[in-house]
């Protein structure tokens, strides 16, 4: 059967960022322990139903997602994603909490000081680094486990092979994500304007 050309071009567009180094000497290099792939997503207690980016998704829709992803595990304080790492993968928490922190910036010099501001702790079902998965740019912020975790990474070129070969699975997988990156966008901008201040009366 011939692919349609639409899918082959959404798919490379979506691998049309420089490719960076595998996924798998990324997990090497972290020290995360490599487990296999993500066999029966659809089987991990209460994702389906409590993940924001799989609760559209049939089981044998997750199952295919998961056969496209890598599970991984991290001990206690092991950093997942390093903020400023040019990594093109994102991760879906399957279990355990996860803290997620920013350097902050000194007023004066705008600089990074060695000190991280607390931006989210995540619990399972959450996603994490969907956006330098899409884009290609630096790691925005830094993920660390505050538990043993496992999650299941996904990476660009794994979502590229998704849309040639799955494509339904692909489109719905990609509408997700931009679901959620507006809907972060959204909370962002609400946070902004809660800290203008007022205008004089």
């Amino acid at each position: 059967m011939s692919k349609r050309p639409d899918t082959d071009e959404a798919a490379r567009l979506v691998t049309a960022v420089a490719p960076r180094r595998s996924v798998e000497d990324a997990v090497r290099a972290s020290g995360l322990e490599l487990l296999g792939r993500c066999e029966h997503l659809s089987q991990v207690p209460g994702l389906l139903r409590d993940s924001a980016l799989l609760q559209d998704f049939a089981a044998e829709e997750a199952d295919i997602l998961g056969r496209a992803m890598l599970r991984v595990r991290a001990r206690q304080g092991q950093v997942l994603i390093a903020e400023n790492d040019p990594s093109d993968w994102m991760l879906l928490l399957l279990s355990g909490t996860v803290d997620v922190g920013k350097h902050k910036l000194d007023p004066d010099t705008l600089r990074p000081v060695d000190e991280n501001a607390r931006v989210a702790v995540l619990r399972p079902g959450a996603v994490l680094g969907e956006m330098s998965m899409l884009d290609g740019e630096p790691r925005y912020a830094s993920c660390w486990a505050l538990g043993e975790v496992e999650a299941a990474i996904l990476t660009r070129a794994a979502l590229a092979g998704l849309i040639r070969e799955q494509p339904a699975v692909g489109a719905k997988l990609l509408v997700k994500i931009t679901q959620l990156l507006a809907q972060r966008l959204r909370n962002t901008s609400n946070q902004l304007l809660r800290r203008l201040p007022r205008p004089a009366t």
